[in-house]
């Protein structure tokens, strides 16, 4: 059994035990993931919970947390928004990050935004809140290109001045190659985004 698995207690018995020993630090599981392995799937997810053996982190979401000194380990994002999703096809990304494209952007936000091709709307996933976004198209990674053209999407939105941030994208654009920028707005940016961006290139 490898070593960051959760080792059953004398407390667990029998069918309980047995999926306890299955679980995997660190790991996040869905129900029908856990029935697989239990007869009795429910009671027994009650009585892991009970023990912190699991962490319930939404309706049929579980958690088997890591140890560290200071306590159990919250689990990693993107395995968070696979399991609710059931998807492997989402962007998870802080705004905080458009602060590293340059525009004069300081604010540091406490909030989660997850595009992806399935949900939408503000979900509380174990102790963290994720805003998803149902996106046609985004990156697999972030890219300098497509935080330009995200910001400038979502410029509303932002504890930033408006006019001083579309001021330094005007000024930025000469940094970017305009082949991959253009590309990012085709591929990303809203009829705003496009419009101002044509202008600036134009002019």
């Amino acid at each position: 059994m490898p070593a960051d698995a959760l080792l059953s207690t004398p407390s667990l018995q029998g069918a309980a035990a047995h999926l306890a020993d299955a679980l995997q630090a660190g790991h996040v599981y869905r129900r029908e993931d856990l029935a697989r392995v239990s007869n009795a799937v429910d009671r027994h997810l009650r009585e892991l919970v009970l023990m912190g053996k699991l962490q319930k982190l939404a309706q049929g979401l579980y958690h088997a947390p890591q140890q560290s000194p200071f306590g159990p380990l919250p689990p990693a994002d993107d395995d968070v928004v696979k399991g609710f999703l059931r998807d492997k096809e989402f962007l998870v990304f802080s705004p905080s990050s458009y602060n590293a494209v340059g525009l004069g952007t300081t604010q540091l936000y406490n909030r989660t935004l997850v595009y992806n091709h399935k949900r939408h709307g503000v979900f509380q996933l174990g102790k963290r809140q994720f805003d998803f976004r149902v996106k046609p198209r985004f990156p697999k990674t972030l890219t300098r290109e497509f935080l330009y053209v995200d910001l400038l999407n979502n410029l509303e939105e932002l504890a930033e001045d408006r006019d001083r941030v579309l001021g330094q994208a005007r000024n930025k654009l000469s940094s970017f190659d305009l082949d991959q920028l253009q590309a990012a707005v085709d591929n990303y940016g809203n009829m705003v985004t496009r419009k101002r961006i044509r202008e600036w290139v134009g002019g």
